[in-house]
């Protein structure tokens, strides 16, 4: 008996830790990786404007 109640502790715990696990990935997929896109974005648009500002002024 104590052997079964060893084991279910020891599952339950890796299934814990395996359940968070894809809850912190899936957050990292759905939330942080979108806005780090974003972000990429919008300072290679910030780039792009400075170039043509600067190249707009030269002649």
């Amino acid at each position: 008996m104590a052997n079964k109640f060893v084991s279910g502790v020891v599952v339950g715990a890796l299934a814990t830790v395996g359940s968070i696990c894809g809850a912190v990935l899936a957050f990292k997929k759905t939330v942080i990786e979108p806005e780090e896109a974003f972000n990429e974005k919008v300072e290679e648009n910030r780039r792009k404007a400075n170039r043509k500002q600067h190249a707009a002024h030269q002649g």
